[in-house]
């Protein structure tokens, strides 16, 4: 089974805090073993009470947090793309969603000439890109 994509940013931004499973678990009042379950895979949508519980404890910046609320309830977004994401804070969450919703479509995706692509798109409509 591959990684889910929320699972494997998850897993970078509980690394980025240096927190073990059974940590993150206690700061967010949620059970390691379903975290862990997360991350593999294994559950793929938490709750929104969940999901904010979560949020508080690893304190992602806006564009990660929003990235991972588009992510709960797209388990089939790439993993590919979030690792593009989450290692260009350029790329916003509005690109990242426009370029997930594209990828669905079609062969595999060049997410870097999508990503490129939103990002004219914007600009020609005057959005933040």
């Amino acid at each position: 089974m591959t990684q889910a994509a929320l699972g494997f940013l998850l897993k970078i931004l509980r690394a980025r805090r240096g927190l073990s499973l059974r940590e993150l678990g206690r700061l967010a009042n949620v059970d390691h073993a379903y975290i862990y379950r997360l991350e593999t895979g294994d559950k793929e949508s938490p709750s929104p009470e969940v999901l904010a519980k979560l949020i508080k404890a690893l304190k992602p910046d806006k564009r990660e947090a929003d990235i991972l609320h588009y992510l709960s309830s797209h388990g089939d977004t790439a993993t590919e793309l979030v690792d593009l994401a989450i290692n260009d804070p350029t790329i916003s969450a509005e690109i990242f969603t426009a370029v997930a919703g594209m990828a669905h479509r079609g062969k595999r995706s060049n997410y870097i000439e999508r990503i490129q692509l939103v990002r004219r798109i914007l600009e020609e409509e005057g959005g933040d890109g």
